[in-house]
């Protein structure tokens, strides 16, 4: 696997592998990672079809989801104490 492309954001780390003819669209925040995968061949170009797909709209629904994750995350931990 290896990267392709990071994405600025002022949010994230958001980075773009290539691996066995698909995209890998991993994004992080801190210790929570969101990864998304996509054939190749359902792109029609390349990845800049990918650059394409993350538009704002996208962030805003990861944010919520980091969002949701943490406070997953925190309530697990808190029964574990």
């Amino acid at each position: 696997m290896r990267v392709i492309a990071e994405i600025p954001h002022p949010d994230f780390k958001v980075s773009i592998f290539n691996m066995n003819r698909k995209f890998i669209i991993k994004i992080e925040q801190g210790a929570l990672e969101q990864t998304y995968k996509v054939a190749d061949s359902d792109l029609l170009d390349g990845v800049n079809s990918v650059f394409e797909l993350l538009d704002d709209a996208f962030y805003k629904k990861v944010s919520a989801r980091f969002n949701d994750m943490r406070k997953d995350w925190d309530e697990t931990y808190e029964r574990y104490n």
